[in-house]
């Protein structure tokens, strides 16, 4: 706590040098410098919480003054950086090499420089070295972390214990999730994993490109990827004189956030635009060049079936199956009458339906939605929030893309189609194809070990007569035999239909292979045996 109060006082005193006081008593501030600049310097003084902050605003110029969120962007990668010096000493103690050994080129001028790490140009050693950027996490930066989290521990403690809402709201777990997020972003190993996996799922598309990562010059505080050429998503006078199409652009953006989410399960979680680069070489088909992996995120498979569905609902206008899915998913308390639920939702999504993104005000949009989750006593769930923001981080950069862009055009075949995927009668059968030897080990030992519980239970006085716990054994054996039977008869089933799509017409008989026939004949004896 008496870290925590220091670090407290160090904000407040950093409020009242950059003269912040503007922002809420809207009173001009008696310094020449512009409000924007103030805010930047002062969240840059006060370290990466509060830098990361400033990233996330800096995405939204519908809830900030432009001139603010203009300054605010000079945080995603324009951060000043630490000396070239400590950079090379990092680099050397973590590969055990020097830097001559290990580039061919090392370039002491950082390419950026941002609240974590910087990052350096390189070029490796061989015939054609390749260019590389060389990822450098900043010295000290754990201690920083480390008393900004406490404070924001003590404050969430304070908040849950003394707000009348602060159990609904759950600041101390949303903390905790935010707190996991950060310390995850210094693991660079980590962070390379992450790059590989998003390469491996979007290999060979022409919507967006993964550098590759070099784990030879790779450590925990060290990180070497491909180095990718291409313009800053800022950069929108050029792309207007080159011809770039922005729906395109901004239609594949969406794209690739909804597919990431629902497709791979597994999305880049910090889509400010200095981490994304465009490639224009095609101006009529742009695409996507995905930089720095420190965070992403991935759901359960029932948040991310409810968060379908809640979109699907939303897309069809069907408030009323919203609502039921929020009760059904114990976001909102069981005794809530889902016509009520269903009427307040209509009221603050119907206006905005259909809309272009620059017709809505999303600030005022979410504004309404608290207050609904309020009335509603609406549990708010900490493993959604890094989706939360980053589905409005997408949404900030296609305001700035393409202000004419309609989300819901766009995203709803996806989901629409993802949604079908789902429910197909292949991906049940390869789910039950792939749990079938799990429930074939389970089932017996569930079997098993409720047996000797009822032992243990009748050997203490449970309750439970001889005779009565001989008749449920029994029924349990026969149980349990029924079920191996049950189970010989799928997976028999299972292996005829592979069988039938395997063997070429010319060796069926009466329409099927004959070893079909043989296993369809075990099916029967196996469901016969189970009945």
């Amino acid at each position: 706590m008496i870290v925590a109060s220091a670090r407290l006082w160090r904000i407040h005193a950093v409020i009242r040098r950059y003269r912040l006081q503007e922002f809420w008593t809207g009173k001009p501030a008696k310094d020449p410098r512009p409000r924007g600049e103030r805010l930047r310097l002062a969240l840059q003084e006060l370290g990466t919480v509060f830098i990361k902050f400033g990233q996330a605003l800096s995405t939204r110029p519908d809830v900030l003054p432009p001139d603010v969120a203009m300054e605010l962007a000079k945080l995603q990668d324009r951060v000043p950086p630490f000396s070239s010096a400590e950079a090379r000493r990092l680099i050397e103690a973590e590969l055990g090499k020097p830097i001559s050994e290990l580039y061919e080129r090392f370039d002491d001028e950082p390419l950026a420089s941002a609240s974590v790490a910087q990052v350096h140009t390189a070029k490796l050693h061989g015939e054609g070295g390749i260019e590389v950027c060389v990822k450098v996490i900043r010295p000290g930066i754990e201690t920083t972390i480390a008393k900004d989290m406490a404070l924001l521990r003590a404050l969430a403690g304070l908040v849950e214990r003394l707000h009348p809402e602060g159990h609904r709201l759950c600041p101390v777990a949303i903390v905790g999730e935010y707190e996991k997020t950060v310390y995850d972003e210094l693991d660079l190993m980590r962070e390379g994993a992450n790059a590989a996996q998003l390469r491996r799922n979007w290999l060979g598309s022409e919507l967006i490109y993964h550098p590759l990562v070099f784990w030879d010059h790779t450590r925990t505080r060290v990180l070497t990827m491909e180095r990718l050429y291409g313009h800053s998503v800022r950069e929108l006078e050029h792309f207007r004189s080159q011809g770039v199409d922005f729906s395109v652009l901004a239609e594949r953006g969406v794209e690739i956030f909804f597919k990431q989410v629902f497709r791979d399960n597994f999305f880049h979680a910090d889509m400010h635009p200095g981490n994304i680069f465009v490639d224009i070489s095609n101006p009529r088909r742009p695409s996507y060049l995905a930089l720095d992996f420190g965070i992403v995120g991935q759901l359960t498979g029932q948040d991310q079936r409810y968060l379908a569905e809640n979109f699907l609902a939303f897309f069809n206008r069907d408030y009323k199956r919203i609502a039921e899915l929020h009760v059904e998913s114990g976001w909102i308390p069981e005794g809530t009458r889902v016509e009520d639920f269903e009427s307040a939702i209509r009221t603050v999504c119907e206006p905005i339906f259909g809309k272009p993104i620059k017709d809505i005000s999303f600030g005022y949009f979410l504004l309404r939605l608290f207050q609904i989750a309020r009335r509603f006593k609406y549990q708010v769930q900490p493993q959604l929030v890094l989706l939360q923001k980053t589905l409005l981080q997408v949404e900030g950069l296609g305001r700035q893309l393409y202000p004419d862009l309609d989300l819901w055009k766009t995203a709803k075949p996806i989901m629409e189609d993802w949604m079908r995927k789902r429910l197909a009668p292949s991906t049940a059968f390869n789910r039950l194809k792939n749990q079938a030897p799990a429930l074939a080990e389970t089932l017996p030992l569930l079997a098993e070990n409720a047996l000797k519980r009822l032992e243990k239970g009748e050997s203490l006085g449970g309750g439970v007569s001889n005779r009565e716990f001989a008749a449920l054994r029994r029924e349990l054996l026969a149980s349990q035999r029924q079920t191996r039977a049950l189970l010989w008869a799928v997976g028999a089933l299972i292996a005829a239909v592979l069988l039938y799509g395997a063997t070429p017409s010319s060796q069926h008989v009466w329409g099927l292979p004959w070893a079909s026939w043989l296993l369809g004949g075990c099916a029967l004896l196996g469901l016969w045996r189970a009945r």
